[in-house]
């Protein structure tokens, strides 16, 4: 149920959502709505260390039993405690199957716990052949001294598909380094080129011959145990088009050159990330405080995901018009993250967050409000002075490097409060460091808040107890039948007979209101007369009609060559007395 208190701008289902709820029953309300149309699921859900304390009640009805449950959450000493993460995550990874689209993608960030569980569970709800990428994410830029054996400095990242041979991540955006390497020494007009080798291991039957260089020198053949990499006549293609180096004294083993003008626009992603470029622990948690102000640290999220490792996931995985969705929301790192993303380019993605815990509205909504609207930062404030990578000739020319850091600071200390120096990754980086009080500007943006609304019981529905209303039972109807997600915007109803929307087989039509009155009345049942005149507005298709009953069979309506089957609704309306009115009547689905 939307909570229009709770969000930003005018609530609305088909925006960005929060939902406060079990993700389970989240999961299961979303189907009728976005079922196949999700682009990408991230999912960072407990780890199972056994400190976590989190609580496993699926499918468990009895109250004492839950309260039981709620009071003994899984820990260290449960002997049971990996059945009941499997047992947990298995209904959820198949509800997430199926929200998922044909050209969609699963992100799971588990650590070693649970790792091969998680593989052998996706593995049956996805199909092996799906299996993308497992990416080790370098989440410390420190070891832990307290380690009893190891110190633990990698989170996992499992990557699956919904149809591997439908999807393909983006490339990367090349860095700065990868295009320094590129360089025009002989004024090619082709522009900046790298030479590569020429020799490679791999057998190739034309690729043993003799080279004879600019400088008449003869390469007898490639280097030992090697083979050219193209044929004597690609060769000779190759040197007149101007593509062999063969080095500025003309007398250097040929190599083959690569313009950039030809390489790929971006660059392919790599399993191994390091906290450089997508942060780490301490980053995420900085981050948090940053927007959210909490009592003590013992309130603090214990383990959020940096902003970064969520931007190189939506890179990866998404367009400016994907449907983000995360069921294990936490702090809400990951709608931040779309929100930043659709502030960058211009986009628009929406996110879908799920929240159990009671910290939804007060942790996981307010850091998106803050996020949207801004907030006041009392911080640090880092500018990058100098950033490069080093190699071996930058160590052997470590006076000139460290004169030019000395210079930095001499010209750039007074607008800082100190200069920090570091190396990380193979990476010089010179930063000036600012204590600020400031107002970080918002990302604009909204969402609509929702907890979950009242179960459609359908032992209830049976007896007419509980009768939901037209959206809701026409979205749930919709999904059944058709196995596909309803367009909220094409749904049209007017005094209880209404259009749901188009499936790829139907028209798909129901007659209904939830008053029992009308439900027994002649006007809930569907008549040769109004099967006529829904076929005849809607064209081209079949035709699927739900109401309570029908004064016509199946073999009239064929016989009358109308496109339209009948569908049932899912309960008995019984014999009622009705007070001064006598006998009321029986009406069944047939």
């Amino acid at each position: 149920m939307p909570d229009a208190a709770r969000s930003i701008g005018e609530p609305r289902l088909d925006g960005n959502l929060i939902i406060h709820g079990d993700n389970l029953h989240a999961l299961k309300s979303l189907l009728p709505m976005v079922a196949g149309k999700v682009d990408c699921v991230f999912i960072d859900p407990p780890y199972n260390t056994g400190n976590e304390g989190w609580r496993y009640n699926d499918n468990v009805n009895s109250p004492m039993m839950q309260q039981w449950l709620s009071e003994n959450p899984v820990g260290i000493e449960d002997g049971l405690r990996h059945d009941k993460w499997c047992a947990m995550m298995w209904p959820r990874l198949r509800l997430l199957h199926d929200l998922l689209g044909e050209a969609g993608s699963l992100w799971v960030t588990l650590d070693d716990n649970e790792i091969h569980r998680a593989r052998a569970m996706l593995d049956a709800v996805f199909g092996e052949q799906n299996f993308v990428a497992t990416c080790i994410w370098h989440k410390n830029f420190s070891p832990k001294p307290s380690a009893k054996f190891f110190s633990e400095d990698h989170d996992y990242l499992l990557i699956y598909a919904k149809r591997k041979d439908e999807w393909r991540p983006n490339l990367l955006e090349r860095t700065q380094d990868m295009d320094a390497r590129f360089t025009n020494p002989d004024n090619d007009p082709r522009g900046p080129w790298t030479s590569g080798d020429l020799s490679a291991r791999n057998y190739y039957g034309e690729g043993t011959y003799p080279i004879t260089c600019p400088s008449g020198r003869v390469v007898e053949a490639p280097p030992k145990g090697m083979y050219w990499r193209v044929s004597k006549t690609k060769f000779e293609e190759l040197d007149c088009d101007g593509r062999i180096w063969w080095g500025e004294n003309k007398n250097n083993q040929p190599r083959l050159k690569r313009f950039l003008s030809e390489v790929k626009t971006g660059r392919v992603p790599q399993t191994l990330w390091e906290y450089a470029e997508v942060g780490h622990t301490q980053d995420a948690k900085k981050e948090l405080l940053s927007i959210l102000d909490f009592a003590s640290s013992d309130d603090v999220f214990v383990t959020p995901k940096p902003v970064a490792l969520l931007t190189r996931i939506l890179e990866l995985a998404t367009t400016e018009y994907s449907i983000v969705l995360d069921s294990f929301a936490g702090s809400g790192t990951t709608a931040h993250a779309v929100l930043a993303a659709n502030q960058r380019d211009g986009g628009d993605r929406k996110f879908i967050l799920v929240e159990c815990e009671d910290y939804a509205d007060k942790l996981t909504a307010e850091r998106l409000r803050r996020v949207i609207n801004g907030y006041a930062f009392q911080g640090t404030r880092r500018e990058t002075l100098l950033q490069q990578s080093l190699t071996f000739s930058d160590l052997k020319k470590a006076d000139k490097l460290l004169d030019q850091i000395a210079g930095i600071e001499n010209l750039e200390g007074h607008r800082f409060d100190r200069i920090e120096k570091k190396v990380r990754a193979g990476e010089l980086q010179v930063e000036g460091v600012q204590a600020v009080t400031e107002r970080v500007a918002g990302l604009g943006g909204c969402f609509t808040y929702c907890t979950l609304g009242k179960t459609v019981d359908l032992d209830r529905l049976l007896t007419g107890d509980a009768l939901p209303g037209f959206t809701q039972l026409g979205a749930l109807l919709f999904h059944m039948a058709t196995n596909e997600a309803i367009d909220p915007a094409k749904v049209l109803e007017h005094d209880g007979h209404g259009y749901l929307g188009e499936s790829s087989a139907f028209h798909v039509w129901l007659i209904y209101k939830p008053e029992l009155d009308f439900l027994k009345s002649r006007e809930s049942a569907l008549t040769l007369a109004k099967a006529k005149a829904l076929s005849e507005s809607k064209p081209g298709k079949k035709h699927l009609v739900f109401a309570p009953a029908k004064f016509v069979s199946q073999k009239m309506l064929d016989e009358a060559c109308l496109p339209v089957e009948f569908a049932p609704l899912p309960w008995a309306l019984y014999r009622v007395e009705r007070k001064g009115q006598g006998d009321g009547y029986a009406s069944h689905p047939l």
